[in-house]
Formats: structure tokens, C-alpha cells, sequence
């Protein structure tokens, strides 16, 4: 397994693992998830090379201030924090579920995020609570993240904004 960015090619299998996903992350167009990728400051895919095949396993999108970004929850991080970076979304696909890829990610989000935003201070996210993701939640628990609020989404969620120091 390896971590290497993500590119427009990497588009329709990252929506499916995105949309295989929902509600762990939200809902996407193919144009919408598109649209994020190239927002990002991080976007990063994760690949498995099976003879020779490379078969994405898993993916994440990060933001930074000033995106062209309108969901509520980056928004939300936006009006309260000078300088962060946000997890916009990570799925994982279900077969490489629960093999430590989400670490991986997240070890890379950080480092690249250092060096592309080195004033960011603050790793920001939302984690489902209704629907409730009770592995997402223990799994920022012990990454270290805290909440800091909460909000109903237009969607119809409700959701946890959580924070950590973005490690130096």
C-alpha cells in the first residue's frame, strides 16, 4: 500500500468509494467531488498494486481558509478560526477497512499540511452524531481530537466539530 495525491484521473474511483460511504461522508456529484479535489490543499489517495493494477483503497480531501467551498461545516470552521486546515472527507473502501489506512492518511495530511500551510494551528473536522458513526468518533478519540461545537446541517445531519493542534 502507498499514499500519493490524488489527480482528476483518480475521480471515478474515488466517488465510488465516496458514495459507498454515505452517510460517513457526505453525498457527492461526480462534478461536486471534483470540484473539492481541486479546492484542496491536500488531496491524497491511497493505492493497492495488484499485479501490476493499481486499485485505489482509500482517499482524503483537505481545505484551507479561502477555499470556494460552501458547506456549512468548513464555513462553520472558517467564521471561528484564523488559520486550519479541514478534513472535508476520508473514506476508506471496505476491504481495506480497519487496516490502519486511516492513520497513514492522516500522518501524511499532517506533514504535507505543515508544509503547504505552515501558520495553520488547528486540524479541523466533523464527525456524524446522527446519524451516529461511533467508529469515526472513537477513532478521532484517540487520534486526540476534542469537540468544540455542534450543528444540525442542511442535510439533515447532526455533527461534531472537532479540533486538535496541528502538530508541529
Amino acid at each position: 500500500m502507498r499514499v500519493r495525491e490524488y489527480t482528476a484521473t483518480d475521480l471515478d474511483a474515488v466517488h465510488a468509494i465516496n458514495q459507498a460511504e454515505v452517510p460517513a461522508v457526505g453525498d457527492e456529484t461526480p462534478e461536486a467531488l471534483a470540484h473539492i479535489g481541486r479546492e484542496s490543499i491536500v488531496a491524497l489517495v491511497a493505492v493497492d498494486d495488484v499485479g501490476g493494477v493499481e486499485r485505489i483503497a482509500g482517499f482524503c480531501m483537505v481545505l484551507a481558509p479561502g477555499a470556494d467551498y460552501g458547506s456549512g461545516n468548513y464555513r462553520w470552521f472558517a467564521d471561528r478560526y484564523d488559520d486550519f486546515v479541514y478534513l472535508d472527507r476520508i473514506a476508506i473502501a471496505p476491504a481495506f477497512q480497519r487496516s490502519g489506512l486511516g492513520r497513514t492518511l492522516y500522518a501524511d495530511v499532517e506533514r504535507l499540511a505543515r508544509e503547504r500551510r505552515p501558520g495553520a494551528t488547528d486540524f479541523c473536522l466533523e464527525v456524524n452524531l446522527r446519524p451516529r458513526n461511533d467508529t469515526s468518533l472513537a477513532f478521532h478519540a484517540a487520534l486526540g481530537f476534542t469537540e468544540v461545537g455542534r450543528r444540525e446541517t442542511s442535510y439533515g445531519a447532526l455533527v461534531s466539530l472537532m479540533t486538535r493542534p496541528l502538530h508541529g
